[in-house]
């Protein structure tokens, strides 16, 4: 794979003219002007000027010969912003613990009455609540209240929606 080419890059004159472009701004990421550099030196056609192999490139660039037939044979399958850019991630790294459904119950438990001898339902009152009712097995203080300030829900206030703003621009 990275010892001999067996597919050559040839860049058109515009192509290269934007690949160097992006790898003189200095505004993109460092791994987007890397590859733009590997693409750059890889050039087989009639604007490259030095015949560069795999091991060179790699040297010069401090990348494995392999990295560099990678980011090459990327280029030539799937284009210039395959090789250039990251692919984006199908799922996130942590799911959520929260999906619509059990959000839906955080702000039911949120908008009802705080329980006995309390004026207001607390993070810890909630997540209690939220466990108690088998909602969830376990959940933190931190990601109660980042779903309820998405949600504009004030805890204990009695309103007539939880999306106050909603109410006011539906009038």
């Amino acid at each position: 794979m990275g010892r001999g080419r067996t597919n050559k890059i040839r860049l058109s004159a515009e192509q290269r003219q934007h690949l160097e472009a992006l790898s003189r701004n200095g505004h993109a990421p460092v791994k987007k002007i890397l590859h733009a550099r590997v693409l750059i030196m890889s050039d087989e056609g009639e604007y490259g000027q030095q015949r560069w192999n795999d091991q060179q490139i790699g040297a010069a660039l401090g990348l494995h010969r392999n990295s560099v037939a990678r980011i090459r044979s990327s280029f030539l399958e799937q284009g210039e912003q395959a090789a250039l850019n990251r692919k984006p991630r199908q799922t996130p790294p942590v799911p959520q613990k929260l999906d619509g459904e059990k959000q839906a119950h955080l702000i039911a438990i949120c908008c009802s009455p705080p329980p006995d001898g309390r004026t207001r339902w607390t993070m810890k009152l909630l997540v209690d609540e939220l466990k108690a009712r088998s909602i969830v097995t376990q959940i933190g203080r931190e990601t109660v209240r980042c779903t309820l300030k998405k949600t504009n829900c004030a805890r204990g206030k009695s309103s007539v929606t939880v999306f106050p703003n909603a109410m006011r621009h539906a009038l």
